[in-house]
C-alpha cells in the first residue's frame, strides 16, 4: 500500500458511520403522478446505482416541487444519502431541496417566519444538486425527519434509495437501570441516548443547534456519562477545551459556568480516580478560585457580569441572585477539597474562609425552584422545608430540563423519592408522550395541553409544540430537541433509586442507599474503573428492602 499519505496531517475520526433506512412515509405531494412507488424507500436498498433502473422511486415536478417526508424513527446525528438512477434532465443533474427536522413540522417549514426555523449551527434547509448514476450525501445536523423536493420544473427523477447517514461513537452501555415501572426505564435510557448523541467531536449541548461546548450545561451530561459509560476521554478533552480557549482572567463565557468546571473536575476525579489528570489542573484551579473571591463584596454580595442559572429562571432575578450565591458556596466547598488533594493548603484555607462568609448570608430564593434546590443542596436552607414549601408544590410546574436535575437531587436529599419519581414521569415522560426519542432543550408541562405529537403533521385544532413554544434563544423550530443537559433523570435514578454514592476516588468505596419509592423492585449496573457493579433491590412485604450487590474486585461496598 502506498505510504504517500504519511506526509499528510490527519486525524482519524473516532466516530462510526452507519446507514439507517426510513421506517415511515409521513407525507407526500398530493398532485396525481408527482410521487410514485414511494414504498420502495422502506425496503432497505443500498446506495449503489446502475445503468438499469429497477423498481425506482419517482419524483415528478409538474410545475411545482414534488416532495416526500420520511421518518427515520428515532433522533439521529448526521446527514442523508440520496442514490439517483436517472431522469429527463438534459445535463443529467437535478436540483433537490433537502430539509431536516427534529419534528415532522420542522422538516416541513421554511426558514424564518413566525415559527423561526433556522440554519443556525447546522444547515438543515438547502437546495443541492445531485448527479445521475451516483449517491450524494448531504447534511450534518440532528434530525429524525427529512423532506426532499424535486425543484426542477417539468422534470422527473428516479431514485433508488434515501438513507440516513448516522454519525456516532460506538459505545457499550455499561450502566443500566430496570425497575417495575417501564416508563422510568424508558426515561433512563432516553437520557442516556440523548447524551450519547451529543458525544461528537467534543461533548456538545445539542446536535442540531448549540453544537458548542458549554461547561455549565456539561454537568448533567458528565453525570450521565458516569452512570452509563463510566469514563470517556471526551470529558477531559472538553474540559481542557474550555480551560484553554478561555484562559484566566476570562470566564468560561460567564462566571457560573467557570464554577461548573470546578464541580465537574471533582465528580470526574471521584468517578475515575485519575490523579495525574487532576494535578494538571492545579494552577488553573488555583487561579480561578482566587478570581472568584475577587467578585465578592465586603457585605458578601456577589457582583459578576451576566449572573445566570438557566434560561427559564432568568425572569426571576432575585431567585437567580440566590442561586448564584449557592453556586459560589458549592465552588468553594469543592475547591477546598480539591486543593487539599493537590497539597495546596493556602488555597484550601482561602476557600474555607469564603464558604464561612457566604453561608452567613442567605439570600431569598423568591419562589424559584432552581434557586431553592441549590440553596438546599449547599446546606444554606433546610432540605425538607425547601422541598415542602417551594419545590414540591405544583411540581413539575416550574421545572426546567437543565436545572430539573438539581431540583430532583434536592427532592431526593429531602427524602421525597416518590414525589421526584412522579415529577420525572410527568415532566420527562410528557416529552415521550408527544413522540420524543431524545430530551429537549426546554419543556413546560403546560405545553401538553391540546398538543399534537411531534411525529405527525399538526391536525387542525391541535398545537404544534415545536413551532408554537420556546423562549429566549430557542424560540419555535430553533428549539433543540436533543439537548444533553436534559438527561438528569438518568443520573438521578442511578444515584437515588439504585443508591450509588461514591465515597472514595476511583470508586474504591461505594455506599449503596436504595430508595424504591413506589417501585416494587429495581436493578441495574454501574461502571467503575475496576469493573461493573451489579445491584438489585426488592421491596419486601413489610416495606423493607432486600439488596443484592455484586462488586468487582477493588471496590468496597458500604450498605
Amino acid at each position: 500500500m502506498s505510504k504517500s499519505y504519511d506526509k499528510l496531517r490527519m486525524e482519524k475520526d473516532p466516530r462510526t458511520r452507519a446507514y439507517v433506512d426510513p421506517v415511515r412515509i409521513v407525507w407526500k405531494s398530493d398532485e396525481p403522478g408527482a410521487i410514485e412507488n414511494e414504498t420502495v424507500l422502506l425496503e432497505g436498498l443500498d446506495g449503489q446505482s446502475s445503468l438499469s433502473a429497477v423498481n425506482p422511486f419517482n419524483l415528478r415536478n409538474k410545475g411545482k416541487p414534488a416532495g416526500i417526508l420520511l421518518d427515520f424513527g428515532i433522533e439521529l446525528h448526521g446527514g442523508v444519502q440520496i442514490c439517483v438512477w436517472q431522469g429527463d434532465h438534459p445535463d443529467r443533474v437535478a436540483k433537490l431541496r433537502v430539509r431536516f427536522g427534529e419534528s415532522a413540522m420542522e422538516a416541513m417549514s421554511d426558514i424564518g417566519g413566525e415559527r423561526n426555523a433556522t440554519n443556525a449551527h447546522a444547515m438543515r434547509d438547502q437546495i443541492i444538486e445531485v448527479s445521475y448514476l451516483g449517491a450524494t450525501e448531504i447534511g450534518n445536523s440532528g434530525f429524525r425527519f427529512v423532506r426532499i423536493d424535486l425543484m426542477d420544473e417539468n422534470h422527473h427523477l428516479e431514485l433508488r434509495s434515501i438513507r440516513a447517514v448516522f454519525l456516532y461513537r460506538e459505545l457499550d452501555y455499561l450502566g443500566s437501570f430496570k425497575c417495575s415501572d417501564p416508563l422510568l426505564e424508558n426515561i433512563w435510557m432516553t437520557g442516556a441516548y440523548t447524551v450519547h448523541l451529543n458525544m461528537q467531536d467534543y461533548l456538545w449541548d445539542g446536535i442540531k443547534r448549540d453544537r458548542l461546548v458549554w461547561t455549565g450545561d456539561m454537568h448533567p451530561e458528565t453525570s450521565t456519562i458516569q452512570a452509563v459509560f463510566g469514563s470517556h476521554d471526551i470529558v477531559p478533552r472538553s474540559l481542557d477545551f474550555k480551560r484553554d480557549r478561555y484562559p484566566l482572567p476570562q470566564w468560561m463565557t460567564m462566571p457560573t459556568y467557570s464554577i461548573w468546571w470546578i464541580i465537574i473536575q471533582h465528580d470526574w476525579y471521584m468517578q475515575n480516580g485519575d490523579y495525574a489528570y487532576l494535578a494538571e489542573q492545579r494552577d488553573y484551579l488555583r487561579g480561578l478560585l482566587r478570581q472568584l473571591t475577587q467578585v465578592i463584596g465586603e457585605d458578601n454580595s456577589i457582583d459578576i457580569p451576566r449572573p445566570f442559572l438557566d434560561w427559564p429562571s432568568s425572569s426571576n432575578p432575585t431567585g437567580v441572585k440566590a442561586g448564584v450565591h449557592a453556586l459560589f458556596v458549592w465552588a468553594f466547598e469543592i475547591g477546598a477539597k480539591l486543593s487539599r488533594l493537590l497539597n495546596d493548603e493556602d488555597t484550601a484555607e482561602l476557600c474555607d474562609k469564603y464558604v464561612k462568609r457566604l453561608k452567613a448570608t442567605v439570600p431569598p430564593h423568591n419562589g424559584s425552584k432552581q434557586a431553592a434546590a441549590l440553596l438546599a443542596l449547599t446546606g444554606m436552607i433546610d432540605l425538607k422545608e425547601a422541598n415542602d414549601q417551594v419545590i414540591a408544590p405544583e411540581s413539575p410546574k416550574g421545572y426546567s430540563t437543565f436545572y430539573g436535575y438539581y431540583i430532583l437531587k434536592a427532592r431526593g436529599a429531602a427524602g421525597d423519592i416518590e414525589g421526584a419519581m412522579q415529577s420525572i414521569r410527568e415532566y420527562w415522560g410528557g416529552m415521550l408522550s408527544l413522540g420524543a426519542t431524545t430530551f429537549w432543550e426546554d419543556f413546560d408541562i403546560a405545553w401538553l395541553e391540546n398538543a399534537a405529537r411531534i411525529d405527525e403533521l399538526t391536525p387542525e385544532g391541535k398545537v404544534d409544540v415545536h413551532g408554537a413554544y420556546g423562549g429566549y434563544c430557542y424560540q419555535g423550530y430553533r428549539h433543540s430537541f436533543c439537548h444533553g443537559w436534559a438527561s438528569g433523570p438518568t443520573a438521578w435514578l442511578t444515584e437515588y433509586v439504585l443508591g450509588v454514592r461514591i465515597l472514595e476516588p476511583g470508586c474504591r468505596t461505594i455506599r449503596i442507599e436504595p430508595n424504591l419509592g413506589d417501585l416494587e423492585w429495581a436493578e441495574g449496573t454501574y461502571p467503575t474503573p475496576h469493573g461493573i457493579l451489579e445491584i438489585r433491590h426488592e421491596k419486601k412485604a413489610d416495606g423493607s428492602i432486600a439488596t443484592t450487590v455484586k462488586a468487582p474486585k477493588g471496590v468496597t461496598i458500604h450498605q
